[in-house]
Formats: C-alpha cells, structure tokens, sequence
C-alpha cells in the first residue's frame, strides 16, 4: 500500500444518531479507514447531498451489506492511500466519486474503478455534485431508456440534480427535451440550462402540454421520479414505443395505471436503484461516462448546477435545503 504520510488515525464525519429530522445528523469522531484490495481512501474536499441521504436519515434506505453506515453518495478530493492491486491512481491525484455510503466524513474509502478524474478547472465543490447524479442519468436514460438523437424526453423535476443533468445531457446529445417543475423561477432555469420546453405543473396538466409539445407524439422516454399518479399520466404522455424510467417514487410506490394503453402503445416501463449495484457494475457505468460526458465536461459544455454549499458539520441545514423543495441543482458539503 501506498499512503501519505500525513494521513491522522482519526477524523470527523457526520453520523445518523438515529432515525428523524435534520438535526440528527451530528459530527462524531471515528477512525481513518485503511483500504483493502482495489480500494484507494479519498481524502475528502467535498460530498454531494442527495435525496438517498434524507431517506437513510429518516431510517427508510439502509445502507447496503458492507457498507458505511454514513450518508453520503458522491465526493471529490485527492487521493491519501491505495491498496493492494490498486493500481489506476496514485496519491495526490484529484478524483470525484460514487460511493456506496460513507461521504460526510474527511475520509472515504472507493473501489478504484468507481472513482474519475476531477474535470480540469473544476473545483472540488463541483466535482462532488458530479457523481450520483451522472452515473443515476447515464444508466437510466441513455442505458435503460436508450434515448437518441432526435427523440423527445420528458424530464419530471426538472430542477432537482438528477433534473438539471438529464437536460444537459439529453440536450448535448441532440434529443428534445421537456420538463416538468414547481415554479416559475425553476422552468426558466430549465430553458436556460437547454430544456425546449417548460411545465410548470402547479399551473398545468403536462399530459396535454406534452402531446402539444410533440405534435401529438408524445414523449420516447420519460424519466420519472414521482411515481403516485404521474404513471397513468405519463402512460397517457408517452409517445407510441416509449420508455418509461422509474427512479423514484416520492408521490407514493403504489399506483394504478391503465395497461391497455401500455399494450396498445407497446411502453416498456422500467426502473432501478443504484446504490444497491455491484462495484463491477458501477465501473461500467464510469467507463462510459469516461469516454462520452467528461469530454463536454472538459470542455465546460455541461457543468453540474449549484444551488447552496454548507460546512460539513452544518449537514443538517444541506438535509433542511432539500426538503423544503426550492433547491435547483446540487446541494454539497464543503469538507475543507
């Protein structure tokens, strides 16, 4: 193993104290992790806050077998140590990752091969708004939902992380994007990030508005968050052969929905969770995104929007940010 010689045997993290609001998240002290085979530990700079995050806070989303009890999906910051067989970084390198929990620390340990290189120019705050989000759109929309050039996507939460990503992406790789948000401010913030048109849904059904959109199409592929009743809408809204992508379900995981429509259109409705997924699994997801996205990101084509940037041991404000709703973009701890 390889290390920095200036790596302490303990560090500050923010841990659940136990199931509940924000203010359970609380620093603590514990002990600086050692990597294993293939693993490289990240000194810490920076650690998204992710929707994930709040659920494991509030005891809805454990941890999968083998993983910290942290929250924490996504960091960026310089690589202190790597193990046996490690072989891709050295110490010093700057990398953003995807992590299966553990972020809200000074010290994570990754699997090598879900770790990329921090996009030159970028910060460290940037680089952790990258990861979950990136890899959750990469696999769902262009893996799951096999979007194209010239297709037409319909991006529900437009405004959220995961929502102000797909439109970029989406965007930058030639598809006609809709969206769907709560407010004025955040439909305009969606047309200025690329999205061809916006819905607020507060003030219209998106059904009608779609299919207006589309010259009576309807949407190839919809990315959907909401679950609840948006799946008999977007079963009405999807264009004949289209993908429907589930990656969440905060208006409620049972629903009703009219399978006649879903047969006589032939929609595939699909969905996923990423934590849960094997190292090997997520290393593909980097390698794609590797060779496709972090060239636009190089070139600052696309960049992750940034909402607010809170200290770590302020973790609870970040979880008070989400859940109020009014964020666009990418909440981040600043780790120092």
């Amino acid at each position: 193993m390889s290390n920095d010689s200036k790596i302490p045997a303990r560090m500050t993290v923010v841990a659940i104290s136990e199931p509940g609001g924000p203010m359970v998240l609380k620093p603590e002290k514990r002990d600086v992790p050692v990597p294993g085979p293939g693993q490289i530990l990240i000194r810490v700079r920076a650690a998204g806050v992710n929707r994930p995050d709040v659920l494991q806070r509030k005891g809805a989303y454990p941890p999968p077998p083998g993983a910290s009890d942290l929250p924490g999906l996504e960091v960026a910051g310089e690589v202190a140590a790597t193990g046996e067989a490690a072989t891709r970084w050295r110490v010093g390198d700057r990398v953003c990752a995807l992590t299966p929990g553990g972020g809200y620390a000074e010290y994570v340990l990754v699997h090598e091969s879900n770790a990329l290189p921090v996009p030159s120019g970028f910060t460290f705050t940037e680089a952790a708004a990258i990861p979950e989000t990136f890899f959750t759109v990469w696999h769902n929309v262009f893996q799951r939902g096999a979007l194209v050039k010239g297709e037409t996507i319909l991006v529900h939460g437009g405004s959220s992380g995961i929502g102000t990503t797909a439109i970029q992406l989406a965007s930058a790789f030639g598809s006609y994007v809709v969206v769907t948000a709560g407010s004025a401010e955040k439909c305009n913030a969606c047309l200025r990030l690329g999205a061809d048109r916006a819905i607020n849904y507060h003030e219209e059904d998106f059904v009608p508005a779609v299919r207006e959109a589309t010259g009576g199409r309807g949407a190839d592929v919809i990315l959907d968050m909401v679950g609840g009743d948006y799946v008999a809408r977007n079963y009405q809204a999807a264009a004949v052969d289209g993908r429907i992508v589930q990656i969440a379900t905060q208006a409620g995981a049972i629903a009703s929905g009219d399978f006649s429509r879903l047969m006589v259109k032939r929609l595939t409705h699909t969905g996923s969770t990423l934590r849960p997924r094997s190292t090997e699994f997520k290393a593909t997801i980097a390698a794609e995104l590797e060779a496709k996205v972090w060239p636009l990101l190089e070139q600052r084509r696309i960049a992750p929007v940034m909402d607010m940037i809170y200290p770590l041991h302020e973790a609870w404000r970040a979880h008070e940010r989400m859940e109020e709703g009014s964020h666009i973009g990418k909440i981040v701890l600043d780790v120092g």
